[in-house]
């Protein structure tokens, strides 16, 4: 079983950054895709970044390209997101996401993944 708890959310004023974290107690993430996803309120949940099970290739949602970076430390035992230049639309839950895989494929959709972390609440003000 794999347990995700993401942190490093909070309030942050339009213009300014967050790096969020998300790691799973106990295991690597070695052979695994993992993504990130956010849910603003009344909306559907959305892909905002993945990285590939293997050759650590990455995606990114239009909204979010050149702003957020996704990335996992070398042992592969933390994945981030580090979102510059936020935006109010940028508010929402962020989640982190993960799925076996030993493919260099992207995942993009939520029920491409097994496993979900509880979520950390990005505020963004204008």
């Amino acid at each position: 079983q794999v347990q995700l708890v993401e942190s490093g959310g909070g309030l942050v004023q339009a213009g300014g950054s967050l790096r969020l974290s998300c790691a799973s107690s106990g295991r690597t993430f070695s052979n695994y895709a993992m993504g990130w996803f956010r849910q603003a309120p009344g909306k559907e949940r959305e892909f905002v970044a993945s990285i590939t099970g293997i050759g650590e290739s990455l995606k990114y949602a239009d909204s979010v390209k050149g702003r957020f970076t996704i990335s996992r430390d070398g042992a592969k035992v933390t994945l981030y997101l580090q979102m510059n230049s936020l935006k109010p639309e940028d508010t929402a839950i962020y989640y982190c996401a993960a799925r076996p895989s030993n493919f260099r494929v992207y995942y993009t959709g939520v029920k491409d993944y097994n496993y979900w972390g509880q979520g950390t609440q990005v505020t963004v003000s204008s």
